[in-house]
This record gives C-alpha cells, structure tokens and sequence, in this order.
C-alpha cells in the first residue's frame, strides 16, 4: 500500500501528514481522517492503511502541528491506565488550545490539499474521526456541508456544539458510541437533535464498549466493536463517494 509523508500549507504555518491509497493508476475518493487526541502514531498509520485497501486515498493530518510534528509528545507502545495521567497533562493544553477557530481553518487547508492531490478524486470526499477527532470531523463536515458527503465519528462528543451545528449537516452521518461516553437518554436528545435537522443518519451505542474501543494500542481497544466500525464505516463510503 503506497503512503506518503506530506506537508500542508495552513494559515499558520505547514501541518505535517501521512497519506494511503492504493496501489496503480487512477484517482480514489477522498477521505479525511482526524486522529484521536493521541494523534499519528502506528495504530492510525494501520487503520488509514486498512481504509486504503477499500479504494480509498486517506489523508492523516497532525492535528497538533502547531506544536511541532508528530508525535507532538513520546507516547509508549501500549497506552495503559498507568500511563494517561501524564500524557493527558502534557494533551490537554494543546487540546484546549485548538479552539473551532484553528479546527474550522485547518479543515479549509486539509481538504483543499486532499482533493488537490494526484490520486484523490476532487470530490465529493469523507471525513471521520475518532474520539476528539469525531468532534472535529463534525465540524468540517457542518462547514463544508456542500463537499463532504459522509461523516463518521467514533467515540467523540460530537454533540457538544448543539443542535444547531448538526443542522447544518448534508452528508449521510454515522455516529458509533461508547457506552460509557452517553445514556439511552443522551442518545435520544442527540438523535432528536439530527431527526430535527433531517439528517440521513445511523447513531447508535456500540454494546460493551468503553471510550477509545477502537484504538488496539489503549487499554479501551475491543475487536468487536472495531469490526462492527468497519461494518458501518465501508458501507457508508461506499454509498456516498463515487469510485473511478
């Protein structure tokens, strides 16, 4: 599978990133992939790898590139309870640092470049993300509600912007829970919220999951519900982008 270490021109800067795709000639859908707070580190490289292999051009982007390039902090093998109170202290201020300002500023510049890039197709494209990364590809999906054509997020407060931020939303949505991230009830008000909105959509709680199931290198990481990701992720693609 043939990846590519890039570097994209931002307001602020250049924000170091990986791309995947397939083998041989010919442009692929594009997808955008937003990491959890973690960022690029080898379990994303997998799955952007993974994604690929379905036809996809996935573009990865540090999310935290103002900080430096990934990885942003050392981050051991195994991402174990022991191990997140520090790395959580040195996380936290570049998460709160990354205010809807740079998100929705970065968003313009990754798919700009995304569907500038010789093996991608100019579009329509797909953004997903995982933990605060399904927050973020929420919001470029809602800002770009014209380009993006399916939003997936996994385990991430993707509600936090309220109502009116998912009413804006065109792209068929999917959005895969962990069961201890929401209630049933917290489920209701989000579903309502995108009912509301008419929103083509599957929103759902993955069962027996913890927040972070999908990432193999943390103590979150369940099979199951990996592959349950992969089984609403693929059809989702598959419905909404074109492949050539």
């Amino acid at each position: 599978m043939p990846t590519k270490m890039l570097q994209i021109p931002t307001a602020d800067g250049r924000a170091d990133a990986f791309a995947a795709f397939p083998d041989g000639d010919g442009r692929h859908p594009g997808v955008l992939m937003y990491a959890d707070g973690f960022g690029i580190r080898p379990v994303l490289r997998e799955m952007a790898h993974e994604l690929a292999g379905h036809g996809y051009y996935v573009l990865v982007p540090n999310l935290f590139y103002r900080h430096g390039p990934a990885p942003v902090i050392e981050l051991p093998e195994h991402i174990g309870e022991e191990a997140r109170p520090a790395i959580f202290a040195q996380l936290m201020p570049m998460i709160e640092a990354h205010t809807t300002e740079r998100v929705l500023s970065d968003a313009d510049a990754y798919l700009e470049f995304l569907t500038a890039q010789p093996e991608a197709s100019a579009g329509p494209v797909a953004v997903t993300g995982y933990c605060i990364g399904g927050l973020l590809a929420t919001r470029t999906a809602s800002a770009h509600s014209g380009q993006v054509a399916a939003l997936a997020a996994f385990h991430g407060p993707v509600g936090v912007d309220g109502p009116e931020s998912l009413s804006k939303l065109t792209a068929e949505v999917h959005f895969g829970h962990a069961e201890s991230d929401l209630t049933s009830e917290n489920l209701g008000e989000l579903n309502q919220a995108l009912d509301s909105a008419g929103v083509s959509y599957t929103s759902e709680i993955y069962p027996g999951t913890v927040h972070g199931f999908t990432m193999s290198d943390t103590d979150a990481f369940s099979p199951a519900a990996l592959q349950l990701h992969w089984d609403r992720l693929l059809p989702l693609l598959g419905r909404a982008l074109t492949k050539s």
